[in-house]
């Protein structure tokens, strides 16, 4: 055959161009740990093609120089007004000397020190001075509960314990508030000891059989110090069970802000007593209180009010059967009290499967004035188009609305995810449908006089995750921020409600 330079030559370019024109039709396919590859599912197999984009090397590689100067000039803002743990670099001993020299005045941040047009802010409903107006009322009253619920971004008291000191330090408050009885990840803002024999149940672990009577509580999540079993529906012979004892033992942290050292108000909340049960309190040793749970099945909140705040304070519990225990309340006796809820895994959309007499008698004890919602980031990896954004995002609106309605006229703020990312052929980049859900979460939000700060933006935007992991202000798994970072996030946070709070602009 005769083969010309010039037949060739065209051969290959035609070749060449059919395979750019089948880049035209390579997509990006979901592989397993939440990554991505370009290329084509045939069989169910994965033929790795290049998309054009990629193909033309018009992806992003790395993070770029805009988004780094974005972050740096975000970060370097509002470093002057992060606040340190205060046991770091300074004991208690210290601390409280210099309060009483100081008296009771409250810290108030000092503008003058950043460049307030960097701070990401809050984004209202329709009528925001109505809004504010509400707000501003509920936090300086003379008693002030959040409830602050969200996924692992807040395990362990992270922003929520950073978001309290800065709001009792504005208007007044102390203690850590929540804390579960059986602890499953270390909380920095309290000290809980429980015996051995204490189990958690919680809605939102799906490693946990979710019991009949759904009775969670306000706060999703119970503890046990014995099986749970129901006497009438598993035909228990009281007779034959033996008495079982169980302790909790609560001090002050050593590695938090100095507010959250002091409660004098505590509460142990509990419920579906089924079978006597005796409790015994110990402050520092000393018996002070000693009396029988209420045994009528519904929730009820055993009140323990003390002078000061024992460096030990000791429950021993006796029963055949355990009850439900919600968890304690380590209270001040006014101000900001700040509920930490970490859920694991959860996409927000659980609350209205819950047991609705249990939580409305709970949420009338607690009275909650303003509730925190912070979800999200665990929906972004499953969901697979815009349609099935927006199912999610309806889903969770429903649950939200199923909550506020407990509440006596609650305010509620929508924290959105932070930048979440994947890995695509060797880069990590943001979730492709991210930025959909946060704007169908700021529309959910505007229609359901919800107020949302935007995480996502906040840090920097699209891809911005890899240069805060970087810089050590993230975690290597590109999804939760580090200690440093999370107090930088929950400072941006804070700043932006209190310019508003205070009509800053």
């Amino acid at each position: 055959m005769n083969y010309s330079p010039l037949k060739i030559c065209l051969s290959i370019c035609i070749t060449l161009l059919i395979m750019l024109g089948i880049t035209y039709f390579s997509t990006s396919i979901p592989l397993e740990n939440d990554k991505f590859q370009d290329g084509f599912r045939v069989l169910g197999y994965t033929i790795k093609y290049p998309k054009t984009t990629s193909f033309l090397l018009q992806e992003k590689t790395k993070t770029s120089k805009v988004t780094t100067k974005t972050v740096d000039s975000i970060v370097q803002n509002i470093d002057v007004l992060v606040e340190d743990d205060e046991d770091i670099s300074v004991t208690v001993e210290k601390k409280e000397k210099e309060e009483k020299e100081k008296g009771k005045t409250l810290k108030i941040p000092n503008l003058s020190q950043i460049d307030t047009s960097k701070i990401e802010r809050l984004i209202y409903p329709k009528d925001k001075t109505a809004f504010l107006t509400h707000l501003k009322t509920q936090l300086t009253a003379s008693k002030c509960r959040i409830i602050h619920y969200g996924d692992s971004q807040i395990e362990g008291d992270r922003m929520s314990g950073y978001i309290r000191n800065r709001l009792q330090n504005l208007y007044g408050g102390n203690g850590p508030n929540f804390t579960p009885i059986a602890q499953v990840y270390d909380n920095i803002s309290s000290e809980v000891i429980a015996s051995d024999n204490w189990t958690r149940h919680a809605v939102f672990d799906r490693t946990s059989k979710i019991p009949d009577h759904k009775m969670y509580g306000a706060y999703a999540t119970f503890s046990r110090f014995t099986p749970y079993k129901n006497i009438i529906k598993d035909s228990i012979n009281k007779d034959s069970l033996k008495l079982v004892k169980a302790k909790i033992t609560v001090s002050p942290s050593k590695k938090t802000y100095l507010r959250m050292r002091k409660y004098t108000d505590i509460g142990l909340h509990y419920g579906n007593t089924q079978l006597p049960v005796s409790v015994k309190v110990f402050a520092d040793g000393m018996l002070i209180k000693s009396d029988s749970l209420i045994t009528d099945g519904n929730y009820h909140n055993y009140k323990i009010k003390l002078a000061n705040t024992p460096d030990q304070l000791t429950f021993e519990i006796e029963s055949k059967m355990s009850p439900d225990f919600y968890g304690l309340t380590l209270d001040g006796e006014s101000g900001i009290l700040l509920d930490n809820v970490a859920m694991r895994g959860s996409a927000g959309t659980l609350f209205a499967g819950l047991n609705s007499k249990n939580f409305t008698q709970m949420y009338k004890t607690l009275d909650p004035q303003v509730i925190i919602f912070q979800y999200g980031g665990n929906a972004v990896p499953y969901v697979k188009d815009s349609l099935e954004v927006e199912h999610y995002v309806g889903y969770l609106k429903n649950h939200i609305n199923w909550l506020r309605r407990k509440t006596n006229n609650a305010s509620v703020l929508y924290i959105g995810p932070a930048d979440k990312t994947t890995t695509e052929n060797g880069n990590m980049l943001t979730y492709p449908l991210l930025p959909y859900l946060i704007d169908r979460l700021k529309l959910m939000c505007k229609e359901n006089n919800i107020a949302y700060w935007d995480t996502f933006q906040a840090m920097g935007g699209e891809d911005s995750m890899e240069y805060w992991v970087n810089q050590k202000l993230a975690a290597r798994d590109y999804t939760h921020f580090s200690l440093t970072g999370t107090r930088i996030i929950s400072e941006l946070f804070f700043l932006s409600l209190y310019m508003d709070l205070t009509s800053q602009k």
